[in-house]
């Protein structure tokens, strides 16, 4: 690191700050890109930044750097940010864990991601030749290390890699454009990547008449965000310090389903984390059980003002905002308990069971709050009917309110993937409002 870190931290406290913090990142990612079914470009990326944050007459600023700068000058930004705010509490962690991987994941080479790359367009265009392919493949690097002035010294490296492919196919003025990503922490499967991509386009292979009115609509995991985000938001104790949380007054009470448990798992999956960006331990915590919700999380700082256990969700979103109440992995499991027939293996077995029905996989126009309602285009959905996929619909739209989306859940597929920081399974969903142009 271009700054020393135990020296910033010492510059701060000569310099009047009460209590001082280091927030040091590095990274490294090698992304590869394919265009128009060829590799296009190859890239290196390094990054390294820091971020201090300072507490002077009790008042907080924060002061970042990417690259050569002069710890003083830093020092003295932040300080000057300081006086801008009023006095707070200093709010610091003496200690975390000590026995955690120093190291998550492993790294690919760029030639393995080449291969992959390559291999995946291959199969798609065995089957579609006239297909127009891109592909972006990425292993990023990225190590942080925390300190601050009561003693706190933690970091890790977290390795991750990334694949996604697209397809497009235009057909007289009918335009078609699919895709479909994965990320691991290691190897990836460039050929199951492939193949859901080649699902979606026999899928799409003819047009279908959307259905219209209220109907069962098939949410794949990677559709279910529009619905689990807004979960996500709801829990936040930061929308219960706002009083903004539809659940205000919910703990203990049925909120979804109960066929659903929501919870995160600090050692699994790709977004696994021994720490927050505070430096808290992460927990396995459970946040809705069987419907019923359990309680909120935050950062170090809105859980104190709340009363209760920080629970390691404090964290930045990037090196110049301060830690805030979020969700370093979002698990959605059904529970077998509840209902044995709830559980029903992949989409095209949820398709089966279906007389009449809407797959919803990508959607455009997702502006949805915390009063659940929403209205968006289906940008990419298709018909079902007598428990079979008949085509692509186009100009349709989706609308219901999510809260009550999650109480008329019927079925729920076995396989569960990563989204984003979203562990998530398909579901069918009763009684949505289904419209389209050709209603």
């Amino acid at each position: 690191m271009t700054i020393n870190p135990e020296q910033l931290l010492e510059l701060a406290l000569k310099s009047g700050a009460e209590a001082a913090e280091v927030y040091e990142s590095r990274s490294v990612s090698r992304p590869v890109f394919f265009e128009a079914n060829r590799l296009k470009q190859l890239e290196s990326i390094e990054s390294e930044g820091v971020g201090l944050r300072i507490w002077k007459d009790s008042k907080v600023g924060l002061a970042i750097a990417y690259g050569k700068v002069e710890p003083q000058d830093l020092v003295e930004q932040a300080i000057a940010l300081s006086a801008l705010n009023e006095p707070e509490e200093i709010l610091l962690r003496d200690s975390t864990v000590t026995d955690y991987p120093k190291i998550y994941g492993e790294e690919v080479s760029v030639e393995q991601m080449i291969d992959w790359g390559k291999s995946a367009i291959a199969q798609v265009l065995e089957r579609y030749p006239e297909a127009i392919c891109g592909a972006e493949w990425e292993c990023g690097r990225e190590t942080i290390r925390i300190l601050n002035s009561k003693g706190l010294d933690c970091g890790y490296t977290d390795i991750t890699v990334d694949g996604s492919l697209s397809a497009e196919l235009t057909r007289g003025d009918d335009f078609l454009n699919v895709w479909y990503g994965q990320s691991e922490r290691g190897n990836l499967d460039a050929a199951a990547i492939a193949q859901k991509v080649l699902q979606y386009l026999d899928w799409s292979k003819k047009n279908a008449k959307a259905p219209s009115g209220k109907l069962p609509v098939i949410f794949t995991g990677k559709a279910a965000d529009l619905l689990w985000g807004v979960v996500a938001i709801a829990m936040s104790g930061r929308q219960l310090q706002q009083k903004a949380t539809p659940w205000l007054e919910k703990i203990g009470q049925p909120v979804i389903s109960e066929i659903f448990t929501v919870s995160q798992h600090p050692d699994f999956g790709v977004y696994s984390a021994p720490f927050d960006d505070e430096g808290t331990p992460t927990q396995e915590t459970t946040w809705i059980k069987n419907g019923i919700l359990q309680g909120f999380y935050g950062d170090v700082r809105t859980c104190q003002e709340l009363g209760i256990t920080a629970t390691g969700n404090g964290f930045r979103g990037d090196l110049g905002n301060y830690p805030s109440p979020g969700l370093f992995n979002l698990a959605i499991a059904a529970n077998k308990n509840i209902q044995g027939d709830i559980i029903q293996g992949d989409i095209l077995e949820l398709a089966a069971t279906l007389k009449n029905g809407l797959i919803v996989d990508q959607v455009l126009g997702d502006d949805t709050d915390l009063s659940g309602d929403f209205s968006v285009n289906v940008d990419l959905g298709y018909r079902v009917k007598n428990g079979k996929i008949i085509g692509r619909v186009k100009d349709t739209m989706l609308s219901g309110n999510i809260y009550q989306a999650l109480n008329q859940v019927t079925a729920v597929a076995s396989d569960r993937h990563w989204y984003g920081s979203l562990y998530v399974p398909a579901m069918i969903v009763q009684g949505l409002s289904i419209t389209s142009r050709d209603s």
